[in-house]
């Protein structure tokens, strides 16, 4: 017989205590005895500039505090580990619900199998009042099917803000001379690879039939739908890809869940699949931002329905997605990312007081470069501004490498693992962490050139998979 949820949910918990204590004792944030740095005179020692600068440096690394604060708090208070959901009411009577995916139509295999994978998932959870929408800028040659609607956008389409890409997509469905929903209808947004889970279907319904709440997400895992490659370059890149998005693993079940379950607001944001919205409040609230809201319009859309007063919760029930296929797609992903985030928080049109954790989330982001040197410069220059600071210093990098931790349990069937595979997991880790961290300072460094309202979208069919197809 397996462990309980309450007790797994403890074991993590204990684990995430123990590591962070001796991760702060390892890193000397955490000292019984006096050690040399206590002793040591910087200003005497290092000088007066190198003194100022890893000061100015370690208090900068304080603008990743709220995020790991809110990390913490939603992993150890909140099951990390919950039972499966079960349906709370009938699903037949539900509210009808469309499942929107907007794709350039670059892969039309891809959309067509994941289209079939997720009615056929709708249909073995009982759910029957739905449709899936496809919206498309090239057309996909969907087959026909009274549940299938195939919305090819026209290249002539202009929104009144003159929002672009994904946006632009989203806002021509909400037009109305377009859009099939009323008010009391729901939509599910998913991305052209989103995989629906029976367990999260039960979720969202769960959530639907509450009916507290306009705006709701969940957890999105990347290892459970894993890719085939020709190339074992192209598989080493993905599987590393994979592993490192463990980070965004852990931190739907920290921070989301902690903002959106506590708050019922997106302070930090949210992400732009499994997305579901009430579809009278998405209409009002619009998709039309003009181009800064298009390049992360999901974070824009969601900071702006928290500054008009709607209402957020966590989903239980995980979807599945797939990491980058490559470090370039990884690295281009992630400056997209914060490029649109940084628009999202210069935007004249969003007060201060709804995206001020947001642009202080971003700031941490944007200085990476710079308290990723303190890595470095304290083996360099050895000091102690005080104990506590010390301690939260410790603190933020030992929450951080805990995610890519708890993120990598998440997701991966570890309890199946050797302990020769395990040990490999822990090489995956050190790898995928120092990767992350290596690409995003790139990501930030180059942010600043090129085209800002370019959407680069990252590879997401293979030959393999599209052979397979078309067999």
């Amino acid at each position: 017989m397996g462990l309980s949820s309450t007790a797994k949910h403890c074991i993590h918990s204990i684990g995430l205590i123990l590591w962070l204590f001796l991760f702060s004792w390892f890193t000397q944030g955490i000292r019984f005895t006096p050690s040399e740095v206590d002793f040591l005179d910087p200003w005497s020692t290092h000088g007066a500039p190198i003194t100022l600068l890893i000061i100015f440096l370690r208090l900068l690394s304080f603008l990743a505090l709220p995020q790991t604060f809110f990390n913490l708090v939603g992993l150890l208070s909140l099951n990390a580990f919950p039972d499966k959901e079960k349906y709370q009411s009938s699903p037949l009577l539900a509210p009808f619900i469309c499942v929107r995916v907007v794709t350039r139509g670059l892969y039309p295999n891809l959309v067509k199998k994941t289209v079939r994978k997720n009615i056929n998932t709708l249909l073995d959870s009982n759910i029957e009042n739905f449709v899936v929408q496809v919206v498309t800028d090239n057309p996909i040659d969907l087959p026909k099917d009274k549940r299938i609607i195939e919305t090819v956008v026209p290249s002539s389409y202009k929104t009144k803000s003159g929002a672009l890409n994904k946006a632009r997509a989203l806002q021509y469905c909400l037009e109305d001379d377009i859009n099939v929903l009323g008010d009391d209808d729901w939509i599910i947004h998913l991305d052209e690879e989103t995989l629906l889970t029976e367990a999260s279907v039960r979720g969202i319904m769960n959530f639907i039939t509450e009916g507290k709440h306009s705006f709701g997400q969940g957890l999105i895992t990347y290892a459970s739908n894993p890719v085939q490659f020709k190339s074992f370059s192209k598989f080493f890149q993905n599987r590393i890809c994979t592993v490192a998005d463990s980070f965004r693993v852990a931190d739907d079940m920290g921070k989301l869940r902690c903002q959106l379950t506590y708050f019922n607001k997106p302070l930090f944001g949210w992400k732009g699949s499994y997305v579901i919205c009430n579809a009278g409040a998405e209409r009002k609230v619009t998709f039309d931002w003009g181009p800064d809201g298009s390049k992360a319009e999901d974070c824009f859309f969601g900071i702006v329905a928290l500054d008009q007063g709607y209402s957020f919760n966590f989903i239980q029930g995980e979807m599945l997605e797939k990491s980058p296929f490559t470090f370039r797609d990884l690295f281009k992903q992630r400056k997209r990312w914060m490029q649109g985030i940084y628009l999202v928080c210069q935007s004249p049109l969003i007060p201060v007081k709804a995206k001020l954790i947001l642009s202080i989330s971003l700031a941490s982001w944007l200085t990476m470069p710079l308290t990723t040197s303190n890595v470095f410069l304290s083996q360099m220059y050895p000091m102690s501004i005080s104990p506590t600071v010390d301690f939260l210093l410790s603190f933020i990098g030992g929450m951080g490498l805990y995610m890519y931790i708890f993120g990598y349990i998440k997701q991966f069937p570890i309890h199946r693992y050797s302990w020769i595979r395990s040990v490999f997991s822990v090489l995956e880790i050190i790898i995928a962490s120092t990767l992350s961290i290596v690409v995003e300072n790139l990501a930030v460094i180059s942010m600043w050139g090129g085209d800002w309202y370019d959407f680069y979208i990252v590879e997401k069919d293979n030959q393999v998979e599209s052979a397979e197809e078309t067999v």
